[in-house]
Parts: structure tokens; C-alpha cells; sequence
């Protein structure tokens, strides 16, 4: 395993040492889990919130996308900005942000009020996301307290959703579904009241700010994710979704052109040079699809063909983010032994084992099969996301780890954009008015698929070129 070495006094987080250091870093990850939280805290509610606010069927899906397409579509333009105006000023910034909203979203009184609200959050995630990520990596002393946050880091991005609909389960049925973003505030109040004394700021990077390259990054990825968002109502051969996809393909093959030529880029190509980067990159999209498909599926099982409540709903994910918290304090260890490559390889392995039960539920399918399934995921979660984050972000000069960053979580929205794209155009294609068996069946054979398309991107562009 290549090492990354760091020379000189780190910028961000404190050393491991210093007891201040300590809380700092602990606090931005609580503001990186309520981040990710959100993507995922409302699902749980929303037959809630609909009856609240009156939504309509078409409408209710937007609040789930609003946060995602504007958090996936502006996390590159965000992770620029921390590079060259400072991380820590810059992910203040979008906590302010996103809190200021949540609280909004939590007081709104009509469908466009909460969907503009979620939207704004979005926008609040995409510029704090990127830097959270750059603090970490750009802090650590050696590849072993790397190694060790980023692990940390890696288990709130894959147990975040989980934790969120078990969350979003009991604040809905305690209390109300207003309290999935009013428990946002008082985190990020005390996330803005904290972090400036015990973080300190990045320096800032030299040079002129690629507006061609912000317009075009920020353009297509929204293009991209708003296509792939509404291809599961408008199909994929509508009009709607193929205009989506060719504006963002003609936005990015634009990107890359200009990207070539400028002094400084806003997405640096030698970032797509290494192989081991280029295929964690796709395998976190697909891993990150395969996930957000089978939540999507498994809460539609558990709530309409179980008939549980919110609470149980939620409670029933708990497996995985167990199993993915009780990983994150062996993994970083075992890619020290092992290496990433291996850990991704049986990760990947794992979770499209753990799927294939799932392709086969019926009327009288054992609970704990759904149980051991739902453990087995989180265990490949577990082995998964920190060996990805490792290699995807190996070898990035810290003045570019916030583009990396920002570049590594945008693969992670655009894959769950697509993975919820692709399950919920199978699971309509192969829908039973009144059985939700017939097409969660399909959909979860998609979802298993996406999870082997993660194994091959690993064995195609990781051990090929090592064995070159």
C-alpha cells in the first residue's frame, strides 16, 4: 500500500494529542453526520408529511430529491471554493447555511416552502461536505491517524442513512415529522459557536477562481442528478430525461475540454490519471446506488407489506449502523495488514451476498432473514467505504484535497441519484396494484446488480493495472 507522507505542521485539526484537537474533530464529524443524516431522515415520515401539507404523489418525491440535487449538483463548485478561500470558512459557511434552513423546512406550511427549504440545505451540505473531508486528510501527522479518521469518517457516510431512518422513525412517531430538521439546529449552532475555537483555518491557495469550469461542473452534475431523479416518474425515454442527460453530457464534455487549459482548474485532470482513484470512484457510486436502492425498497417492505409503524420501521436498520460503527474500529487496521484492495474486494463481495435473499422475499419469508441480510450489508459497508475513501483520495496534494473531496462525494450523490432512478423505474415496470412482492422483487435485483457492478470496477481497474 502506497503511503501518503505529510511534512511541515498540518493546517486544520489539531494534533491527535492535544485534547482540544480531539473535540475539534469530533465536532466536525457530528456536523458531517447531520449532513448525511439528512439525506435519508425525512423517508420514514413522509406519508406524514404528506397528509400535513397536502402533497401530491409527484410532489412528495421532491423532497427527498430537492436535498439531493442540490447537494450532489454543487458539491464540486463547493469543494473549490474551500480550497481557495479557506476549508474551515468555508464549511462554516454551509453549516450556517443548512441549520438557517433546516430550521425553515421544520416551520414550512405548504409543499413549496419545505421543498425550496430542503433544496437550500442542499445547498448548505455541498459547500461544508467537501471540507470536512479536506480537514481530515490534510491533519494527519502520519498513514496511521490518516488511516484511523478516516475511518471514523467512512463509518458516518455509510451508517449516516441508516441512522437516519431510525432517526426520522422515532422523531415521527414521538414527536413530529417537523423535528427530522429542527434537530438540525441546536447541532449546528453549537457545530458555528465551537469549531472557530478549536479549528483552525487552511491557508488560502493562490489564484484566479475558474468561473468556466464552476458553471459548467455545477451545470452538469444538476443536469445529470435532476434527469436522473425524475426518470423514475417520467421514464427513461421521456423527452424530459434525455434533454437532462444530454445538456449535463454536453455541460461535462465542455468541463473537460476547458479544464485542460486553464491555470487553475476547478476539476484537475491529473485526478483522473490513476487508475486505483478512477475505480474507487465508480465503485462508490455503485455502492452508494446499490445502498440507496435497497433503503428505498426495504422501508416500502417494512412499512406497506409488514404494516410497522415509523418507529419499528427505523428500529429494524439498526444491524447495520452496529455493524458498520463496530468495523470502523478494526478496518483501519486490517488495511494496514491486508491492504485497501482486498478489503474492497470482499466488501463488495459480501453486499451482493447479502442481497440476494432479498431478490427472494415472500409471503412467508423469515424476518430474520430480512435481519441477517440487513447485518450483512452493514458489515460490507463496514469493509467498504474507508478503503474507497483511502484510495480515492491517496497522493492529492493537500492544496487540492478539498476538489478531490468534493469530486469522491459527488460520485457518491450521482450514484445514489442513479440507483434510486434505475429500482424505482424496475419497481414500477413490474408493479402489482396491492403487492409490493412482484416489483420489490425486481428492484431488488437491481439493487444487487449495482452492488456487483462495484466488485467489477474494483477487479477491472484495480488489479489488472497492478498486475501490469
Amino acid at each position: 500500500m502506497t503511503s501518503t507522507t505529510f511534512t511541515g505542521a498540518p493546517a486544520g485539526i489539531a494534533p491527535a494529542e492535544s485534547r482540544v484537537g480531539s473535540i475539534g474533530l469530533w465536532l466536525v464529524m457530528l456536523a458531517q453526520l447531520m449532513l448525511v443524516l439528512d439525506a435519508t431522515v425525512v423517508n420514514v415520515a413522509l406519508p406524514h408529511i404528506a397528509t400535513d401539507l397536502h402533497f401530491s404523489r409527484a410532489e412528495l418525491s421532491w423532497v427527498l430529491n430537492g436535498y439531493s440535487l442540490a447537494f450532489g449538483g454543487l458539491l464540486l463548485l463547493g469543494g473549490r471554493i474551500g480550497d481557495v478561500f479557506g476549508r474551515r470558512r468555508t464549511f462554516l459557511i454551509g453549516v450556517g447555511a443548512f441549520t438557517v434552513f433546516s430550521l425553515l423546512g421544520g416551520l414550512a406550511t405548504s409543499p413549496l416552502l419545505l421543498v425550496v427549504a430542503r433544496a437550500l440545505q442542499g445547498l448548505g451540505a455541498a459547500f461544508a461536505a467537501p471540507s470536512v473531508l479536506a480537514l481530515i486528510t490534510t491533519s494527519a501527522r502520519d498513514e496511521g491517524a490518516r488511516n484511523r479518521a478516516l475511518a471514523l469518517f467512512s463509518a458516518i457516510a455509510s451508517m449516516g442513512g441508516a441512522l437516519g431512518l431510525i432517526l426520522g422513525g422515532l422523531l415521527t412517531d414521538l414527536t413530529s415529522w417537523r423535528w427530522t430538521l429542527f434537530i438540525n439546529v441546536p447541532i449546528g449552532v453549537v457545530v458555528l459557536l465551537a469549531v472557530p475555537r478549536l479549528v483552525t483555518e487552511t491557508p488560502r491557495r493562490p489564484g484566479r477562481f475558474d468561473l468556466v469550469g464552476a458553471l459548467t461542473a455545477t451545470g452538469g452534475a444538476v443536469a445529470l442528478v435532476w434527469a436522473l431523479i425524475q426518470a423514475g416518474d417520467a421514464g427513461w425515454s421521456s423527452p424530459r430525461t434525455i434533454c437532462g442527460l444530454a445538456v449535463g453530457a454536453i455541460l461535462i464534455a465542455i468541463l473537460t475540454f476547458t479544464e485542460r487549459r486553464v491555470a487553475h482548474p476547478l476539476l484537475r485532470p491529473q485526478l483522473l490519471r490513476s487508475p486505483s482513484r478512477v475505480a474507487a470512484l465508480a465503485a462508490m457510486a455503485a455502492t452508494y446506488a446499490g445502498m440507496l436502492a435497497m433503503f428505498f425498497l426495504m422501508v416500502q417492505y417494512l412499512q406497506g407489506d409488514l404494516r410497522l409503524s415509523p418507529l419499528v420501521t427505523g428500529l429494524a436498520f439498526l444491524p447495520m449502523p452496529l455493524s458498520i460503527f463496530t468495523m470502523s474500529r478494526i478496518v483501519p487496521r486490517l488495511v494496514e495488514r491486508f491492504g485497501a484492495v482486498r478489503l474492497v474486494i470482499l466488501g463488495a463481495a459480501l453486499r451482493v451476498v447479502g442481497f440476494l435473499p432479498l431478490t427472494q422475499l415472500g409471503p412467508d419469508t423469515p424476518f430474520m432473514v430480512v435481519m441477517a441480510a440487513l447485518l450483512l450489508t452493514g458489515i460490507s459497508a463496514g469493509l467498504t467505504f474507508m478503503p474507497l475513501t483511502t484510495l480515492a483520495l491517496r497522493n492529492v496534494e493537500p492544496e487540492h484535497a478539498g476538489s478531490a473531496s468534493g469530486l469522491f462525494q459527488t460520485m457518491q450523490q450521482l450514484g445514489g441519484a442513479v440507483g434510486l432512478a434505475i429500482v424505482a423505474s424496475t419497481y414500477a415496470a413490474f408493479a402489482v396494484p396491492g403487492d409490493f412482492l412482484p416489483g420489490g422483487r425486481a428492484g431488488f435485483w437491481s439493487a444487487t446488480i449495482l452492488s456487483a457492478l462495484a466488485l467489477a470496477a474494483v477487479i477491472g481497474l484495480i488489479i489488472k493495472p497492478r498486475k501490469a
